[in-house]
């Protein structure tokens, strides 16, 4: 299987407007997730998809490689889709520009679910860690998931789930980490399909495969990098520098 990685990367962030371009270290955001991406070695190829000069600018002069694209994107997974059609691609991996510190083993994991007799029957799938921290369980910006017992995934909210009301039973929470993995196809046909109402209540893109009825396979990782969506996360990703 010939397996990439796209990287999205807009520049005005809601939360954190110009996000990709702050500066972690002595590299910016979106240099760093691109080069650890490129890293891994998993991939036969790595690109940044793109709508703003800044960052294509940023990554190609940087020697990597990057696209443009339009500037009209819902989200993320419409961005990458216009830059794959033309593609010869089996798995497309999305890895958010805004995870610099994405490591080999997870992805390994990630891309090993499509392999063999089961793997044919898996179109999506996503990666997701225990979380343990009360504060981190509470926090809107940390997206839960829970998952059947063969780890398909049930629902994605930023509430509590599961919503601990028997407080004899020990929960398990899993934090839902923003990195997919795609058949080309079914990378395709998610932006035909429009924006789905739990989608718009959480703000949560991949609640549209399962309003649609599209299975997402979850893949359990110890990863415990920092997504970066706020200031004081550009902090704590600092300190593991």
């Amino acid at each position: 299987m010939r397996k990439i990685a796209l990287i999205p990367a807009r520049y005005g962030a809601s939360r954190f407007p110009g996000k990709m371009m702050a500066k972690l270290g002595d590299k910016t955001v979106i240099l760093r997730t691109y080069e650890s991406a490129v890293n891994t070695g998993v991939f036969d190829d790595v690109m940044v998809v793109t709508d703003s000069d800044l960052i294509y600018n940023e990554i190609v002069n940087n020697g990597g490689k990057a696209v443009m694209s339009k500037k009209e994107h819902e989200c993320g997974t419409d961005r990458i889709a216009e830059a794959v059609v033309d593609m010869d691609v089996d798995i497309v991996v999305n890895v958010q520009g805004d995870e610099p510190f994405t490591q080999k083993a997870p992805l390994e994991k990630l891309l090993k679910v499509f392999e063999g007799e089961e793997g044919k029957k898996v179109q999506v799938a996503s990666l997701m860690q225990e979380l343990k921290d009360p504060a981190s369980i509470e926090d809107p910006n940390y997206v839960k998931v829970a998952v059947d017992k063969n780890f398909n995934a049930l629902f994605f909210s930023r509430s509590v789930i599961p919503y601990p009301r028997n407080k004899d039973i020990k929960s398990i929470y899993y934090e839902h980490i923003g990195i997919y993995a795609f058949r080309k196809q079914t990378l395709l046909d998610f932006t035909q399909l429009a924006v789905t109402p739990l989608e718009a209540a959480e703000k949560i893109e991949c609640l549209r495969y399962l309003e649609n009825g599209i299975p997402m396979k979850m893949v359990v990782t110890s990863y415990m990098g920092v997504e970066i969506d706020t200031p004081e996360d550009l902090e704590k990703a600092a300190k593991l520098l």
